[in-house]
């Protein structure tokens, strides 16, 4: 196929573009390339990865991404809550207003599959054992209330040949080239291997969470699976689910193997927890998780190991929010 994935020079793109490529497919990428226009580097000779740097609210721009392409893989968006408060205009723009046309136009393009990304934040919080697909949507933020209207109009403009499918992934973590340390497992390792302490706020909060390569191989298995048996559908994608304190608990076990490192527990007045369900998306279309929060950690002890995150405690580009700062982005 020829895929067109906005945002896909981003985190979770940075490790899904290159295995797309590896499995024959053409990528299209369209991406502001906020982090450095070096994430696809090894697929710089690479015939079957072509790179747009643009922006997804420009409709020319967007025509161009789209032109030739059978799916869409959507990952777009300004991430995680306290980047999007920082500019809550530009956020809006970004993740909101620009993803209708964005739709009406992948369908002018005649794109047979189009994926995308939400988050299990729309839930908001809930006092269940396990939260499911089925259940209200409750979002408490912008960013989380954009996500939940945005798989409203995706669906509205779903046809037989115009296959919807909507992700609501967990907490992502693990190494990635497009490295993230602002999400929960990876602070946790990268203040344990580098400052020897993992400071857990509360504790008994559950959080549910991804490998990295779990949710890259959530998209290929979406992406192949028999249209009838994801069109008009949304499935979780969070496999593990632990508390804060047991997350803390596996960096300092782990870490500890290489360096000593404390757990220091402090109170918090956030005890938002929730415990997502992903039974649906393992019965309907038998895709189970591969890897573990272990891995991730493991993962990311290798790449410090290995000088791959230099200077991670303070550089922009690995804090969505300290790279928005900085580039000031209208």
């Amino acid at each position: 196929m020829r895929i067109c994935i906005p945002g896909g020079a981003g985190y979770v793109g940075s490790r899904l573009v290159p295995e797309l490529v590896k499995q024959g497919h053409d990528v299209v990428v369209l991406d502001l390339y906020l982090y450095g226009d070096d994430v696809f580097k090894e697929l710089a000779n690479s015939s079957k990865l072509i790179q747009i740097k643009g922006d997804v609210r420009d409709s020319k721009t967007v025509d161009r991404a789209l032109k030739g392409c059978d799916a869409v893989i959507h990952l777009a968006c300004i991430s995680n809550d306290p980047s999007f408060e920082l500019n809550p205009d530009l956020g809006k723009s970004i993740n909101l207003d620009a993803f209708e046309p964005f739709v009406v136009q992948a369908k002018k393009h005649k794109i047979k599959r189009f994926i995308f990304a939400s988050s299990s934040s729309v839930y908001g919080v809930k006092d269940v054992p396990n939260v499911t697909e089925d259940m209200s949507l409750e979002p408490l933020t912008d960013y989380s209330k954009f996500k939940a209207e945005c798989e409203k109009i995706l669906f509205k403009h779903m046809s037989d040949e115009f296959i919807c499918t909507v992700i609501r992934p967990a907490t992502v973590c693990g190494y990635a080239p497009r490295q993230r340390l602002d999400v929960v497992v990876n602070i946790l390792t990268n203040l344990a291997y580098n400052n020897g302490k993992v400071k857990v706020t509360g504790g008994s909060q559950m959080r549910p969470n991804i490998h990295i390569e779990d949710m890259v191989r959530v998209y290929l298995h979406v992406l192949e699976c028999p249209k009838e048996k994801i069109q008009g559908e949304i499935f979780n994608a969070g496999y593990h689910n632990h508390t804060v304190l047991d997350l803390g608990k596996m960096v300092q076990k782990i870490v500890s193997k290489k360096r000593p490192v404390d757990l220091v527990v402090e109170p918090t007045n956030d005890n938002r927890s929730y415990h997502v369900s992903s039974e649906k998306i393992a019965k309907k279309l038998g895709f189970k998780p591969k890897f573990t929060i272990e891995n991730a950690v493991e993962d990311l002890v290798k790449a410090f190991e290995a000088g791959k995150l230099p200077d991670s405690l303070s550089g922009d580009r690995y804090f969505n929010i300290k790279t928005m700062k900085a580039l000031q982005l209208k």
